[in-house]
């Protein structure tokens, strides 16, 4: 009967031991620091911070006009309407500025940002329809808190090629979630 025991202690405490060593073991891959990169028409004109550079989907519509910019008001949503699309991206604290690009390529009328788990500072986000118009939205480098907010209507229906965000994690972690709303 002891020896039932002491064996079933080492078996629980080798099964515990592996799931913690998972937990713990998490292998982050940080790039290089670079400047952002905007188009010479890009119309925000301030000192842009270093970022690194998550790998993206391949961007199908360059930027080619740029309407004028939209200064982000927080507008908080209680309740978020069922999204046709979404996309997450998780940041990091020890990563600082990350420059991250969303695949959407579809049809929709309201954009919606998301942030869960921790509070984000924002630079801007970089909205790319489909006939290359870009609507550029200015988050004044401001920390938000959790919580959902309206980004950018756009009643005519219009196809997202992709969202570009240039963010970072004002705590430990943060998500951000993008969602499009037909």
């Amino acid at each position: 009967m002891r020896r039932m025991v002491v064996i079933s202690l080492l078996v629980a405490l080798a099964i515990g031991g592996t799931a913690e060593a998972r937990r713990v073991r998490r292998v982050v891959v940080r790039g290089p620091r670079v400047r952002v990169t905007v188009h010479p028409a890009f119309p925000l004109r301030r000192t842009l911070p270093a970022v690194v550079v998550r790998p993206g989907p391949v961007v199908r519509v360059a930027p080619r006009v740029y309407l004028a910019p939209v200064v982000f008001t927080a507008a908080v949503v209680s309740t978020l309407p069922a999204a046709d699309w979404k996309q997450s991206e998780d940041l990091d604290r020890e990563d600082g500025w990350t420059d991250f690009t969303m695949n959407v390529d579809r049809r929709g009328r309201q954009l919606f940002l998301q942030i869960s788990e921790g509070p984000a500072q924002l630079n801007f986000a970089e909205v790319v329809f489909e006939n290359g118009e870009t609507q550029v939205i200015d988050f004044n480098e401001r920390v938000h808190t959790r919580g959902t907010y309206s980004l950018l209507d756009f009643r005519d229906g219009r196809k997202v090629d992709h969202v570009r965000v240039v963010a970072k994690a004002s705590g430990e972690e943060t998500e951000i979630t993008l969602h499009l709303v037909g």
